[in-house]
Parts: structure tokens; sequence; C-alpha cells
């Protein structure tokens, strides 16, 4: 986190899971305006639990949630986007009888992002933008569940896996998108990933989870170049 920067999220000893069974477990780090976040780790450690729990769709027991000073641990999800928390879940959760255009003005907040820059973002949504959400491939549903994020006006992107199942020539397009939204756009942004090479190239600053805990936190660059950290908790040699 830049030394000059507020902080937008803070994590105090969150412990937070579904039901009886707990993921988090004494989990903390804090995020600044305008910072890229990734998240890694193996499967099962606790990344998407940790992206549910800061939209509220998971049972949290312990510590302080803390969005802007306030603490949020009571607001749900609707709550939560309303205050700045902008959502792409693992699963899209496209409109499928909405057409694109439709899926982007149903959720849309006042604000700078508008269906225009997000034409602009993604020029193949614009193209499609009579379509269906089921008539999309995966990559152009994909944009779609950016883009009407961004429709919500977001201090915080949080994206779940959003490479995952797409070609190669889309993890690309996707991929400088979004590394677009945080180096022109100033966008703060979290991003789960399970491969270390896209993960680090969309977020200058990462975080290793392991058992629901933080294990390693650094810039991406330090994190590529240090093999014996990847290898330890990612079962990877190197971020080649």
């Amino acid at each position: 986190m830049s030394a000059s920067a507020p902080v937008l999220l803070q994590l105090e000893h969150v412990r937070a899971g579904y039901g009886d069974a707990m993921v988090l477990d004494d989990l903390s780090f804090c995020l600044g305006a305008g910072d890229s976040l990734a998240v890694l780790g193996r499967n099962g450690v606790g990344k998407t639990t940790l992206l549910e729990t800061l939209m509220g769709n998971t049972r949290q027991t312990a510590g302080r949630l803390l969005w802007q000073g306030r603490d949020i641990a009571r607001l749900d999800a609707c709550q939560r986007s309303r205050a700045g928390l902008g959502w792409v879940p693992q699963e899209r959760e496209v409109f499928a009888s909405l057409t694109v255009e439709e899926n982007l003005t149903v959720v849309a907040c006042r604000g700078p992002w508008t269906l225009d820059r997000v034409y602009g973002l993604f020029p193949r949504l614009r193209e499609r933008r009579g379509n269906l959400g089921n008539e999309l491939s995966g990559g152009e549903q994909q944009m779609l569940a950016v883009g009407r994020a961004l429709m919500t006006n977001p201090r915080l992107l949080l994206l779940d896996e959003p490479m995952e199942g797409l070609a190669p020539i889309v993890v690309e397009e996707l991929g400088a998108a979004i590394i677009a939204l945080h180096t022109q756009e100033g966008m703060t942004t979290i991003v789960v990933e399970q491969h270390p090479v896209i993960a680090l190239a969309m977020a200058s600053t990462a975080m290793i989870l392991d058992r629901g805990r933080v294990v390693h936190r650094s810039s991406s660059e330090e994190l590529r170049a240090s093999p014996e950290i990847l290898d330890r908790w990612l079962n990877v040699a190197a971020a080649e």
C-alpha cells in the first residue's frame, strides 16, 4: 500500500465461513485506495471465501471488516454494493433473458462509469449489445460481468477467477482491460486467480493465503522473483 494512499479496506482478525465451518481464521490485511492486489493460494485455502466475506455472503464470527473506516459486518450484499464494493463472481451470473445492454443498465448507479465507457473498455459488448446473455460466448459473458460491476460505479472491484475457462486470446484481452482499470482509471482491485503468471501480471501487490490466513504479502515483482515462496505455497517452481 502506498504510504500516501488512504486506507480503503481493512480486515482485523476476521474469522468467517459457512454455517459452522470456518474457512478464514484470524485474517488481517489492509488495502489502500488505488491499490491492486492478487490473492493466491492452493484450492480450498479461503480465496473465494475472502471475496464472499467482503460482500457479506458468509457468516463472520470474529474480527472487524472496515470499509473506509466503517465496520460493515452487519451490512448485506446490496448495502455493500451501494457503499462501493463491486462484485464479479466466479459463476458470472449474467442475466440470461436480458440483452447485453439491459444487463448493464439494470444495475446502473450514478457515477463516472456509463454505458459508453463500458463499451469503450469492451468494444465487443457494443457489437453484441442486442444479444441475450445466453447468446454470448464465455469470454463475452465475463466481459459483461465485469462491465456490469463497473456500472454500479464501485470504489473497489472484486474479481473471482475472471480467467477461468477462457481461451488464451480472451485471457489476454480481458487481462489488458483489468490492468487498464488499475493503471489508467485508478480503480482499486482485488483479483483471485489460480495461475500466478496471470495473477501477478494483473496486480501490483500479491498476497498468499493458506488455511485461511495470510502467509505472504509483497509486491508482485518481488514474488515473481521468489521461486522458493511460489514452490512452498503454490507448488510451482517459478512464475514464468
